[in-house]
């Protein structure tokens, strides 16, 4: 398989808030049916601090077993008290090799660019990985322009708007990005012609594959593929930018 493909959005474990149960079994599905050469997994939504760490441990453990094809991406709850947030984010990194931290504004009730919402961004810089925010349902907190306050605070934090909006605020969404060159777009839930305007106007290198869920990777990859993006372009938005913001070794 010579064509790198990323899938940046993917979940392992049961979701309290969505109650999905999202399986090691689909994502190793999807990976073959796909052809996808390495998947960016981050656990299902908990609330509290001893179920987020057994989801973390076996994300790490599943990239143990398959070395190369999967990397964590932590996803704590931001409201934890104290520092519980940063500790076990800070575990995630230093310890488990996780590339990413997640924030999830519906799931966890959190506005991005408040008291608790800051602290992701502050973790993001200080262990130097990109934060991936899920953007579209759920307004107000998953609003796009709600991260640019911290979107210039932290100007070395790369900021992945997962969902680029989610259609309803799309345009917020790339927006955003045309004012902040560290704010990326990932674009599952979107329309084609979004993903080739976005292409033209931010550059392929700003734009990113996701699936969300392994049964949607078929229709995303399809998506992209005829989104009208000439080959180099879309070896870009398959897997090239996820290599350059996440630091994957190619």
């Amino acid at each position: 398989m010579d064509e790198l493909i990323i899938d940046i959005h993917a979940h392992l474990g049961f979701d309290e808030v969505f109650d999905e149960d999202f399986t090691a079994a689909e994502l190793l599905h999807s990976q073959e049916q796909n052809d996808i050469s390495i998947t960016l997994v981050q656990p299902a939504v908990v609330h509290d601090l001893a179920t987020v760490r057994l989801y973390h441990d076996a994300i790490a453990h599943l990239c143990r077993q398959y070395p190369g094809r999967f990397y964590g991406v932590a996803n704590p709850n931001p409201h934890l008290p104290g520092d519980g947030h940063a500790r076990e984010v800070r575990r995630c990194v230093e310890q488990l090799g996780f590339v990413g931290i997640k924030l999830h504004p519906l799931a966890h009730a959190v506005n991005p660019s408040g008291r608790h919402g800051r602290r992701v961004f502050e973790s993001a810089e200080e262990l130097n990985v990109p934060v991936i925010v899920h953007t579209g349902s759920g307004l107000p907190w998953a609003a796009p322009a709600l991260l640019a306050p911290v979107a210039e605070l932290h100007p070395q934090v790369k900021i992945v708007l997962a969902h680029a909006g989610g259609m309803i605020c799309a345009g917020e969404a790339g927006q955003l990005a045309a004012r902040y060159p560290n704010v990326f777009l990932e674009v599952s839930w979107t329309g084609g012609f979004l993903v080739r305007q976005w292409v033209r106007q931010l550059g392929a290198q700003r734009v990113l594959f996701g699936s969300d869920h392994a049964d949607n990777a078929a229709a995303e990859l399809t998506k992209l593929r005829n989104a009208g993006l000439s080959d180099g372009e879309l070896a870009w938005v398959l897997g090239g930018s996820a290599a350059a913001v996440f630091h994957i070794p190619r």
